[in-house]
C-alpha cells in the first residue's frame, strides 16, 4: 500500500473515531442517553489519539495540521450522516478549501 492510500485511510479512521467519540458524548449528555454513550464516546477519542501516530510522515505538526482539513469535511459529512444536517454552498465552499489544503500540506513537492 503507498503511503498516499495508507495517509488518507488512516485520516479517515481518525475522523471517524474523534467525530464519533465527540458526537456519542454530545448524544450522552445533551440528548440524555445516558452514560454508556458517553463511555463509548471516550473510548473513541482515545483510539482517535493513537491513530495518527500511524500516520507515515514523521511530523506531528504537519498530520495534525492537515487532519484539521479533514476534521472540518468529515464533521460536514457527520452532520448529514447522523443528523440530517443540510450543508450551505459556503459549508461546502469551506470544506473543499480545508480539503485542498490537506492536499498541500501533506503531499506538495518538498526538497529532500
Amino acid at each position: 500500500m503507498s503511503d498516499t492510500v495508507r495517509s488518507i485511510l488512516l485520516f479517515a479512521a481518525a475522523a471517524v473515531l474523534e467525530i464519533g467519540g465527540a458526537w456519542l458524548i454530545w448524544q450522552g449528555v445533551r440528548e440524555h442517553r445516558g452514560v454508556a454513550w458517553i463511555g463509548v464516546g471516550i473510548a473513541a477519542l482515545a483510539g482517535y489519539g493513537f491513530v495518527a501516530t500511524f500516520q507515515p510522515d514523521p511530523n506531528f505538526g504537519r498530520i495534525l495540521a492537515a487532519y484539521g482539513g479533514v476534521f472540518v469535511a468529515g464533521s460536514l459529512l457527520w452532520g448529514v450522516v447522523a443528523d440530517g444536517f443540510r450543508p450551505d454552498r459556503y459549508d461546502l465552499f469551506g470544506a473543499t478549501v480545508c480539503l485542498v489544503g490537506v492536499g498541500i500540506i501533506m503531499w506538495a513537492p518538498r526538497a529532500a
